[in-house]
């Protein structure tokens, strides 16, 4: 995770947000302030991946002004209601290793086919590489997007028939495809 500017809510400054809450009512505002403090803090980062692990070495769980941390069982049940949203998804049986999602996985595939569309490259091979690296995506929000994630986004495409994923030693690339749409009257 790398570390930028980020704008702090209030309660990060607030040391009993970083100790989960017995009270429901509490415990509830508080997990919903740290589910978007999380998304936030991966979307301005651009950070697909929190290793639960490494968590705590990084300001987003660790604020050493107050000297306060987030208990890994905390991090991981705040994550595991965020895989409930479709914004969270742990990417091994410990549940360490999650792949973070500001957007769930529909939203980013039709944020993509939305820019594929609109530059009329459909029915054309793009590389993965080109898709969110390349020069034209560059003020795209999916740009510099981890590729297991890109992936995944492309599956969901792909089983809306949108797309034809192409991952062969030769290319790793992506065919997208023309939709039409049937307006009944």
């Amino acid at each position: 995770m790398s570390e930028v500017d980020i704008e702090w809510p209030w309660q990060y400054s607030f040391p009993p947000f970083f100790t989960l809450q017995p009270n429901p009512e509490t415990r509830s505002k508080q997990v919903t302030a740290w589910k978007s403090l999380i998304l936030t803090y991966c979307q301005k980062t651009k950070t697909y991946l929190i290793d639960v692990r490494e968590a705590t070495q990084f300001a987003l769980f660790n604020n050493s002004t107050i000297n306060r941390k987030l208990e890994h069982n905390v991090i991981i049940s705040i994550l595991s209601e965020l895989q409930k949203t479709g914004n969270a998804t742990p990417i091994d049986k410990g549940k360490n290793r999650w792949e973070i999602y500001w957007h769930t996985l529909e939203e980013w595939s039709s944020l993509i086919y939305e820019y594929i569309s609109n530059r009329g490259m459909q029915n054309t091979v793009v590389t993965l590489y080109e898709l969110v690296q390349g020069e034209d995506s560059t003020n795209e929000e999916f740009n510099g997007m981890q590729q297991d994630v890109l992936i995944k986004v492309l599956r969901a495409l792909e089983r809306e028939r949108k797309c034809e994923v192409i991952l062969d030693d030769d290319i790793q690339g992506v065919k997208f495809f023309l939709t039409v749409s049937i307006l009944c009257v």
